[in-house]
């Protein structure tokens, strides 16, 4: 089976701390090491100089063993204690899924 990269894309909401931001990702880190099937985490704000970013300042980016890891990380129940952290400072998220 085939690697899936997971590209998260964020817009954080109007007020939204640096600490937040950093907090915020630190919880991703922090669940790509215990959850099965995660090989890899990077996250970080946008640095394009092309100006195509549409609001979005912020990505990660999780690397799965397979398409079915990356199924069990969505339903698993310490993704959704993070995303509903997130989701109060989130204003949008774009998510891309692909093969590698």
């Amino acid at each position: 089976m085939a690697k899936v990269d997971h590209i998260v894309l964020v817009k954080f909401k109007d007020g939204t701390t640096p600490e937040q931001i950093d907090k915020i990702f630190d919880d991703f880190l922090d669940i790509s090491e215990t959850i099965p099937g995660i090989e890899n985490f990077v996250s970080g704000p946008n640095t394009s100089p092309e100006g195509l970013n549409q609001g979005y300042t912020h990505a990660f980016v999780m690397t799965f063993c397979d398409s079915m890891a990356r199924d069990a990380y969505l339903l698993h129940a310490e993704h959704d204690r993070v995303k509903a952290q997130a989701n109060v400072i989130f204003d949008s998220v774009l998510v891309v899924d692909f093969e590698l």
